[in-house]
């Protein structure tokens, strides 16, 4: 299953099962961030490999095809949590955990809320658009205002939260945020 040492069979159990319940913590983990569970434990038993390997290997272990091993690396990959590598003499794609889980909690981070900032400010920046409309058009009853003037202010305050968010996605950008929360040293 993994990376054979020298221990007793009890030692070998118990770190069998230290392993296993770290890669279902980490499969489980990535689940709740839209990753698919066996793509968590794909990576998480990557994560004890000690070398770079193939879709087959991979597919032997998790016991998937070959097709979803290559459809987890390619999610992984996408996620920066994976990288090709180059071996020489091997003809096989060879992949490997990015082991800088800071790097990869960033690159993660910066790409699922980037895109969740951006997608929202632009439908509230267009629903405020729409309400000031109703609320310039003659034929709005005037009842009708204070109900579209809450609603506009809440659409503000929704605004200012997507700009804060964007800046605190600029801090894990430009590293920034590590001067603010220090990495944990070894």
């Amino acid at each position: 299953m993994n990376e054979p040492i020298e221990l007793s069979e009890e030692q070998q159990n118990k770190l069998e099962a230290a392993r296993r319940r770290v890669i279902e913590t980490v499969g489980k983990n990535m689940e709740l961030y839209g990753v698919t569970l066996s793509v968590g434990y794909l990576y998480g038993e990557m994560f004890f490999k000690d070398h770079a390997v193939t879709l087959d290997e991979m597919g032997k272990i998790m016991g998937m095809s070959k097709t979803s091993m290559s459809t987890g690396m390619r999610t992984l990959m996408d996620l920066k949590m994976v990288n090709k590598v180059w071996e020489k003499g091997t003809r096989k794609d060879l992949y490997e955990v990015e082991w800088d889980w800071y790097q990869t909690f960033v690159d993660f981070f910066n790409v699922k809320w980037r895109k969740l900032a951006e997608t929202n400010m632009h439908a509230v920046k267009r629903s405020i658009r729409e309400v000031e409309a109703i609320l310039a058009a003659e034929e709005t009853p005037e009842e009708a205002i204070p109900h579209l003037q809450k609603d506009l202010l809440k659409m503000k305050e929704a605004v200012q939260y997507y700009r804060w968010l964007g800046k605190l996605i600029d801090t894990f950008e430009d590293g920034s945020i590590f001067e603010m929360i220090p990495k944990d040293e070894p």
